[in-house]
């Protein structure tokens, strides 16, 4: 069975035999432009989680698991690059609204780690950092906004020092905006380290409530 298939019919079980509880400001929301790359920080399938999410709001996204600056850089498109082993790439863009070269505007990572992961992509959890923290230094330069995305619950958390943290660490206090489940946020990490960085934070009940989030975040 596909695995899209069902990681969203669990997301979906999740809204419909729980309560809906959250709320939020359609004018506190940031606002992000199109186009879009999704990525992953730290190698979890969570990644696949935020793909859906974005499916699901309508928003054409491009994708890389692994992408360094100057992929970044060849902007939509992703310079025709193919997926092969330890590496997948995805292009949904509109290429007749956002043509091929076209720069990012916005990128989205979903953080949370896996050795596995990692292992299957040639990387170490010191060389994933120090990716990240090349395409976060990228963004700061080019006015890329960046958004960080933790869905992963208790799971993909950890003891300060885990890998899951390490990730955190790296990707959070450099995002433009954090959007987080309350499950991921029980100790409250992210909600300091909003304050701290004077960061815009969504918390929501459960991923999928990510799809009406970002229709607003990205509306157009």
């Amino acid at each position: 069975m596909n695995k899209k298939f069902i990681i969203l019919f669990f997301l979906f079980c999740g809204l419909i035999f729980a309560p809906f509880t959250w709320s939020y400001q359609e004018s506190e929301l940031p606002q992000a432009e199109l186009p879009v790359l999704t990525t992953s920080a730290g190698q979890s399938p969570d990644v696949t989680t935020l793909n859906i999410i974005m499916e699901e709001a309508g928003i054409p996204y491009d994708y890389c698991d692994v992408p360094k600056v100057d992929l970044i850089k060849s902007g939509v498109g992703l310079a025709g690059k193919e997926s092969g082993p330890g590496f997948h790439v995805e292009i949904n863009t509109n290429l007749d609204q956002y043509p091929k070269g076209s720069p990012y505007k916005t990128i989205v990572f979903s953080i949370g780690a896996s050795l596995k992961g990692m292992g299957a992509s040639g990387l170490t959890v010191e060389s994933e950092i120090k990716r990240l923290k090349n395409i976060l230094d990228y963004c700061k330069q080019n006015d890329v906004f960046v958004i960080g995305v933790h869905v992963g619950g208790a799971s993909k958390r950890g003891a300060p020092g885990s890998d899951n943290e390490k990730m955190i660490s790296t990707v959070a206090p450099h995002s433009d905006y954090l959007v987080v489940t309350k499950d991921s946020n029980k100790d409250g990490r992210f909600t300091e380290i909003s304050k701290k960085n004077d960061i815009p934070l969504t918390e929501v009940d459960y991923a999928l409530n990510l799809v009406d989030i970002f229709k607003q975040v990205f509306k157009q």
